[in-house]
């Protein structure tokens, strides 16, 4: 009998140091912050509390990584329907609202959960650069090409690179994950 309760009490510990093993790591937090959206009305992050979203930063006129970046957010949007989107620009100059609206429409984005966001430059670059560690909206275009998996609290939990075959079947096991966790 004592081998049998010292057996159950090894497999327990075991099983709960696997899913500490398998937690999705905690990489930074996002914090508050107030652009504008492609609606041209103030976006302010608070909508975002509580939610698992997923960010991106590129540019409308991109010729580029940009188009291919939004198509694999269109897939993720098809596919885990209830985490929102949010794409960041990094040409807040051309990027106005009604250019983001015609990007939005043109990838077929459902606006009510991806969110197209322009506004103050320093705004911009603080988020890629010191919150998102994505690198500097200057004016130069060059930003980087991976998503980033936010949770409910507003902790960053994964980089995923466009770069790979596509990320969007590992972000939609990586959401379903967070969903398990305590809100």
């Amino acid at each position: 009998m004592a081998r049998f309760l010292i057996a159950l009490m090894l497999a327990a510990a075991a099983q709960s140091g696997c899913r500490g093993r398998d937690a999705l790591p905690v990489l930074g937090e996002v914090g508050n912050f107030r652009l504008v959206a492609q609606s041209g009305e103030p976006f302010d992050s608070s909508v975002l509390r509580g939610k698992i979203w997923v960010a991106d930063f590129i540019f409308t006129n991109c010729q580029g990584p940009c188009p291919r970046m939004t198509t694999l957010m269109r897939r993720l949007q098809e596919r885990a329907p209830d985490a929102l989107l949010v794409s960041f620009t990094v040409d807040p100059a051309r990027d106005t609202p009604p250019v983001l609206t015609d990007y939005a429409r043109r990838f077929q984005a459902d606006t009510r959960t991806w969110h197209f966001l322009t506004g103050e430059p320093a705004e911009l670059h603080r988020l890629s650069r010191e919150v998102f560690k994505l690198g500097n909206v200057d004016g130069q275009l060059d930003h980087s090409t991976r998503f980033v998996l936010v949770d409910r609290a507003g902790r960053i939990r994964g980089y995923y690179s466009t770069q790979e075959e596509s990320p969007v079947g590992r972000l939609v096991e990586a959401i379903q994950q967070l969903k398990r966790e305590d809100p």
